[in-house]
């Protein structure tokens, strides 16, 4: 800022001349006055605005400069400037012109890097520095002056291009642009749990006055505390995100991004922003002043802020932000698996926790046994500590291990999808005894597109060299239907989950050469033009049923 004195001096006299060319009315010539208004409205531009907030873009290394004007006309000018880094640290100073006799001010809000310079410091006669600040907080000065005086803010960032907000107001006696902060601006943590955390903190003055038009925000992530929104905003943005133009998130719609989640629910609004370096929320919840965050992962610190928004003017203030860490994910339940038996586990795709089933081995050689029903499912089995088979698997899956007696054996599943999803599960010995019949190389069902008619279509699937019973059932669906009809299938599930309607025809059918292990199967009595869902099942000795895959077929609409 050593420059100060000698920019504040080059445009010091035509700004002077130009206010009171404005505050003196004194007969002038049309020339003198044109002159006048010409030279004002050159510098109006580097002229804060009364009562409004200004956003100032900052390169680095380059100082910026802004002036306003007290001028004569009560026996004291009071006045507030807040500035509000949105990123980086900045510097920024008060210098006044010496025409200002009696002057008196202070901040509002220091800390160790706020001082008051007096002006019997060393500079030029004409000019004195009020005031310094360098960091990254919301500071707010206060001031009052008894004269006519020229005012200059400077502004410098040192680090990097950034922008800050810049507020000015002579006006004291009306309402604030900023929503008021209780004299205690704490969040309190009141409960930790696993996957959650509870918070609350003392009303805004400005709730009590002005309730329909000031809201509460909440900021979750996993860096550190925000100053202030426009900071807590900067940040979001540089990971990479696009956010609404403000956290407060107006009640108009707006486009989310791909790695946006919006949220609605009991009138609250949350966002959640994917991003590398973790999960970023915003929750607003209007004027409650409790909440809790829920679904957050375990043994994880995460840090809370909380702003106080106005939705008329988007300015905001923020309470003192904390942070909390998560308590670690207990030791999951194991469940003993018994030889033979079939266990059926729903697993939780948002959560991601992992089910545990162990297993003590009375034979040297066993068998596990996977049916995928439902999702996407990662199975991990060690022995005795070490792993010895990990997959996702899908279908029918059979594991066939060998060890000594006693051997521990752990299994655990886990969805892979963020769904519920859900698997049997049987461990045996007898593993020539299988439990589920023997399969084909394909599960699928083929349809004849030459051979729909307008109520008849012909289906085929494989079969195996084992005689084995197939039952088809139909089930007529619509155009919207289908996804989740094919999404949510449980190919767990027999014919005892269909109606009785639905049901076509069963019957027995294989062949010792597995190339003519085909068989077709014409339905009829269909309606035209209509979509219809086709299952297969399978039976093998044990009468526990194989699902083939579903197929949607379309009758022909005219013939």
């Amino acid at each position: 800022l050593k420059m100060s004195w000698f920019w504040f001096y080059v445009p010091l006299h035509l700004l002077m001349a130009a206010c009171l060319c404005h505050s003196i009315k004194a007969p002038t010539t049309s020339s003198q006055q044109s002159f006048k208004t010409d030279l004002f409205n050159f510098y109006h531009s580097l002229m804060l605005a009364d009562g409004k907030e200004t956003t100032v873009h900052l390169l680095k290394d380059i100082p910026k400069r802004y002036y306003f004007v007290l001028e004569e006309g009560r026996a004291l000018a009071p006045f507030t400037i807040t500035v509000t880094p949105c990123d980086v640290p900045i510097e920024w100073s008060i210098l006044v012109h010496k025409a200002s006799a009696s002057f008196l001010g202070k901040a509002a809000r220091g800390d160790h890097d706020t001082e008051e310079v007096s002006k019997s410091q060393k500079a030029p006669s004409m000019v004195s520095t009020i005031f310094n600040y360098k960091g990254n907080s919301v500071e707010t000065y206060m001031g009052m002056s008894s004269h006519s005086a020229l005012y200059m803010l400077e502004f410098l960032s040192t680090e990097r291009d950034t922008h800050i907000t810049v507020y000015l107001t002579t006006d004291t006696t009306s309402g604030q642009l900023y929503p008021e902060l209780p004299v205690d601006p704490r969040i309190d943590v009141v409960g930790i749990g696993h996957t959650t955390v509870t918070l609350t903190w003392k009303h805004s003055p400005s709730v009590l006055q002005h309730r329909e038009n000031i809201q509460y925000c909440l900021l979750v992530n996993e860096k550190h505390n925000y100053k202030s929104l426009c900071a807590a905003e900067t940040a979001i943005r540089s990971s990479g995100m696009k956010l609404p133009p403000t956290l407060a998130l107006s009640l108009s719609p707006y486009l989310l991004e791909p790695q946006q989640v919006m949220i609605l629910s009991n009138s609250e609004l949350s966002i959640i922003n994917k991003a590398s370096s973790g999960e970023v929320r915003q929750i607003c919840m209007g004027t409650k002043n409790t909440y809790t965050v829920l679904n957050l992962s375990p043994s994880t610190q995460y840090y809370f802020d909380v702003f106080i928004v106005n939705l008329l003017t988007n300015a905001s203030a923020a309470y003192t932000g904390t942070f909390a860490r998560t308590l670690e994910e207990p030791e999951p339940k194991v469940m003993e698996l018994k030889d033979g038996k079939v266990i059926q586990v729903v697993l939780d795709g948002k959560k991601q926790k992992f089910y545990s089933l162990q297993y003590q081995a009375r034979h040297k050689k066993i068998q596990f046994t996977f049916q995928l029903c439902r999702g996407q499912v990662r199975v991990h089995i060690t022995k005795n500590g070490k792993t010895v088979a990990l997959e996702n698997i899908s279908g029918l899956r059979y594991f066939l291990l060998k060890g000594k007696l006693l051997d521990t054996y752990l299994v655990q599943l886990r969805s892979t999808e963020e769904s519920n999803s859900s698997v049997k599960v049987q461990v045996s010995p007898h593993f020539h005894k299988p439990l589920f019949p023997l399969l084909p190389e394909s599960l699928k069902i083929k349809s004849f597109s030459k051979l729909r008619t307008c109520n008849s279509v012909t289906i085929a699937w494989l079969g195996t060299q084992e005689e084995s019973k197939y039952c088809v059932y139909k089930k007529r669906i619509e155009e919207d239907q289908v996804w989740m009809e094919l999404r949510s299938a449980d190919r767990c599930s027999g014919p005892e989950s269909r109606h009785k309607s639905e049901k076509v025809l069963c019957k027995y059918f294989y062949d010792i050469n597995l190339q003519r292990a085909v068989t077709t199967e014409t339905i009829k009595g269909l309606d035209a033009g209509t979509l219809y869902l086709f299952d297969v099942y399978l039976f093998g000795p044990s009468g526990i049923p194989v699902r083939y895959h579903s197929k949607v077929v379309k009758t022909r609409k005219k013939c």
